[in-house]
């Protein structure tokens, strides 16, 4: 299957960073921040509750996206993904009634568990959508079918 040049760079970009962590976070601060958003009755009974809820659900988005952006605070970001929204299950309607404080815990988890790939030690660059060098190398015993192993 060819891949278009934009879809093969926006492959290029999302591995070389936290992409899922981020957009777990971000979609759990989503969560978070729409309930108190609801109808204006219902805003008007919950009152000055929803404002934390709404701060900490922000909070979340910015941390996620951010992350994309600058991979380098992927291990702050992460962690305090991960107590905003352990906090917004007691602040936040049990934390966007437990979805969101689950995918805020994911999110936060997968962000600070993220590593930059780093090439192996003598391996040679091979470009992307190249051949691997086992390919490459028609002397190699992996590429030749009559080969015993």
């Amino acid at each position: 299957m060819l891949l278009t040049p934009l879809r093969t760079r926006f492959r290029r970009w999302r591995r070389s960073r936290p992409f899922w962590g981020g957009l777990v976070a971000a979609l759990a601060g989503a969560e978070i921040c729409a309930l108190p958003l609801a109808p204006l009755k219902v805003m008007l009974t919950q009152g000055v509750a929803g404002i934390p809820s709404v701060l900490m659900g922000l909070v979340m988005i910015v941390l996620g996206v951010s992350v994309w952006f600058a991979p380098h605070y992927r291990g702050l970001a992460g962690i305090v993904t991960t107590l905003i929204a352990t906090a917004a299950l007691v602040l936040s309607n049990l934390g966007g009634f437990l979805i969101g404080t689950l995918l805020g815990i994911l999110g936060g988890g997968l962000m600070f568990a993220w590593q930059p790939r780093v090439p192996r030690r003598g391996a040679p660059a091979v470009p992307a959508g190249s051949a691997t060098p086992a390919e490459s190398d028609p002397t190699s015993a992996e590429s030749d079918p009559t080969s015993v192993s």
